[in-house]
């Protein structure tokens, strides 16, 4: 059933709330095939796999970056990549036709991701993050991924991902 939670107790909401209330109302109202799994507060994407019982390369780890294009100008993007991966910065650089390239700070990846490190989602509800995903963590039939909370995580058909968050798809990763 979707919407389902894993266990009888629900863990207790964080200052995320909001923001986790909206994304399961999205995932409910576009009849997304989802289950919630609860597991204690953890947002380090191997340790909270193990916790939830899958293979860290269907972990949708998200990471917010700044690409400098021209002088002035800056883009966020919200690279998610399998949780075995590494982002790869100049693949994120070349795409955008950027000039320079970095993580973003702690600071300007919670204000455009809406939420604290380790709880960001592979979603953007801020017009100034595009989402870029990479085709390896869509080979998977489902995706994992804390629900902008570090006790309670969602997994979602990996196809239900692709048509709500229409990410921009591009190779941004190295090896693991």
């Amino acid at each position: 059933m979707s919407g389902e939670v894993n266990g009888g107790v629900a863990a207790p909401e964080s200052l995320d709330g909001g923001l986790y209330e909206r994304l399961v109302a999205d995932l409910e109202a576009a009849g997304a095939r989802y289950r919630l799994i609860d597991h204690p507060p953890e947002g380090r994407t191997e340790v909270v796999s193990a916790l939830r019982g899958h293979d860290v390369a269907h972990a949708a780890k998200c990471l917010v970056v700044m690409v400098k294009v021209g002088k002035k100008q800056s883009r966020y993007v919200l690279a998610v990549v399998p949780g075995d991966a590494r982002l790869d910065l100049q693949a994120v650089k070349a795409l955008l036709e950027g000039t320079y390239v970095a993580f973003a700070d702690r600071a300007k990846a919670e204000e455009l991701a809406g939420g604290v490190s380790g709880t960001v989602l592979p979603f953007s509800y801020h017009p100034k993050l595009e989402v870029i995903a990479d085709p390896a963590l869509l080979r998977v039939p489902e995706l994992f991924f804390n629900a902008a909370r570090l006790d309670r995580s969602i997994a979602l058909a990996t196809d239900d991902y692709v048509k709500l968050a229409a990410p921009r798809v591009a190779p941004i990763t190295t090896a693991p």
